[in-house]
């Protein structure tokens, strides 16, 4: 029989992480334990509003999970038929497939990549986020973080300081930037003007910048092929690749929307399939999150995987960041 456990893990920030709808100087994400015998594997579940998920939601969930017979299961079959018919938040649905999976793997004495039949990916050079700041906070907050060692950087925006931001961080960087927006503008008019603007600076990709219910703003954007667009908010569990292929030229996978390792994978190898470029991202999640996303980045044209460095109490340190790229650290066994 399986002993599961749940263990809130509150992370305090290194400083306000604020993006277009919401801001926050901490987190309280949670680390779900799967033991059986002798072997243990642990996931993580953070949380994210924007998809209904709050500490509350996942408790109860959890709760409902093991009331369901989630001690009982006896492969991964099962587990995955369980989750399918409880339909669980993304996030919590992947903290328990991922402690599974990860026990699995300890008891096998394999490493997660053999597991899901995947090549390995033991480091991957990642973006760095700067979240929405006033003017006069750019030019310290980028020296302090030192963030001249990434070669790339996302912008965080809103509608109102998109362009302003943009220019200054141009005044101190030439590194290629992702403008991300979370959904911040409301239509194609307003954005294409904002996006007109961007011509003379280094932009790798435009991300999510209007609401996922924009289908037909997304299409004419595309069609005007100003800036490569990439989806985040319109891409979770499932997608309609068909459709999505009009709106965007690349998808931003995160394990926490896709609910597990099993569709992050399916997810990417569609998004491949029909032509648009991967990137595999994050919330504000510990190392071992983290780690979890690495395990899939042989799957990846980017990397947006530095959730963990904005946090100051990490407490797993199971990958580590130099010089811009997140390795896989020694300590990863302990999965």
């Amino acid at each position: 029989m399986l002993n599961w456990q749940i263990k809130p893990v509150l992370l305090e920030l290194k400083y306000t992480w604020k993006i277009s709808r919401n801001s926050s100087t901490h987190k309280k994400n949670f680390i779900i334990t799967c033991n059986f015998n002798r072997f243990s594997g642990i996931g993580e579940t953070a949380p994210n509003i924007r998809y209904q998920e709050t500490p509350e939601v996942i408790l109860h969930e959890f709760d409902q999970f093991i009331k369901a017979g989630g001690n009982q299961v006896n492969d991964l079959t099962e587990l995955t038929s369980l989750l399918d018919q409880l339909k669980l938040k993304n996030a919590l649905r992947f903290g328990i497939e991922s402690a599974y999976i990860h026990m699995l793997c300890h008891a096998e004495k394999i490493p997660v990549h053999d597991f899901l039949g995947i090549p390995p990916c033991l480091q991957k050079t990642t973006s760095y986020t700067m979240p929405i700041l006033e003017l006069d906070e750019v030019e310290p907050f980028y020296k302090n973080n030192r963030l001249e060692r990434f070669s790339m950087l996302k912008l965080k925006i809103n509608a109102d300081n998109g362009l302003e931001l943009l220019k200054k961080v141009a005044t101190i960087s030439n590194q290629p930037l992702i403008i991300d927006a979370n959904e911040a503008y409301t239509n194609a008019d307003d954005l294409l003007k904002f996006l007109h603007q961007l011509k003379p600076y280094p932009i790798a990709l435009i991300e999510q910048p209007m609401p996922a219910n924009c289908v037909d703003d997304y299409i004419a954007v595309k069609n005007a092929a100003l800036f490569p667009l990439m989806a985040d908010e319109s891409i979770c569990d499932g997608a309609d690749f068909s459709l999505l292929t009009q709106q965007f030229n690349c998808v931003n996978m995160k394990l926490m929307k896709a609910g597990g390792y099993l569709n992050g994978m399916h997810i990417l190898q569609q998004a491949k399939a029909h032509g648009m470029q991967t990137m595999i991202g994050c919330m504000v999640e510990t190392s071992l999150g983290i780690l979890s996303a690495l395990n899939l980045c042989s799957f990846a044209d980017y990397a947006d995987l530095d959730g963990f460095l904005i946090v100051k109490n990490e407490p797993l340190q199971l990958t580590y960041e130099n010089n811009g790229t997140v390795y896989n650290s020694t300590l990863a066994a302990a999965i």
